[in-house]
């Protein structure tokens, strides 16, 4: 059975996230900023009439801050929280590449890290030609 991924860059690396998790792409758009959240926190959009949080993946994930360009995209995503309800937000991407499809033999699992990152953020690492 192949999985749909949508894949996008981050500091020049290459990621992915689950299809069936993506809602929308949009172009950057600046964000409202919202007093007293965390650092990774951008603020917010309006998207077809919602409020979206929006996450800077790079300053999540610890890599240097640069300034949006045109090819600057918010992936608006839904995912199940830890209580099971399921949560809308914007993530910041340096650029969205592609739908790529990848077979269950084609991830490897996720590195241990010595920490719960790999398991929070990291399915595995797809592996393809």
């Amino acid at each position: 059975m192949n999985n749909h991924f949508l894949t996008f860059k981050l500091d020049g690396a290459q990621y992915a996230a689950e299809v069936n998790n993506v809602q929308e792409v949009l172009e950057y758009m600046p964000v409202t900023k919202v007093p007293c959240a965390t650092s990774y926190m951008e603020g917010l959009i309006n998207s077809r009439g919602q409020g979206i949080s929006v996450v800077n993946l790079r300053k999540k994930f610890g890599m240097p801050e640069i300034e949006p360009t045109k090819e600057t995209r918010i992936i608006v995503m839904e995912i199940k929280n830890a209580e099971g309800k399921t949560v809308t937000f914007g993530a910041i991407a340096d650029s969205v590449q592609e739908v790529i499809d990848l077979s269950e033999s084609e991830i490897e699992p996720s590195p241990k890290f010595g920490n719960s990152i790999a398991a929070q953020f990291i399915r595995g690492i797809g592996k393809r030609d």
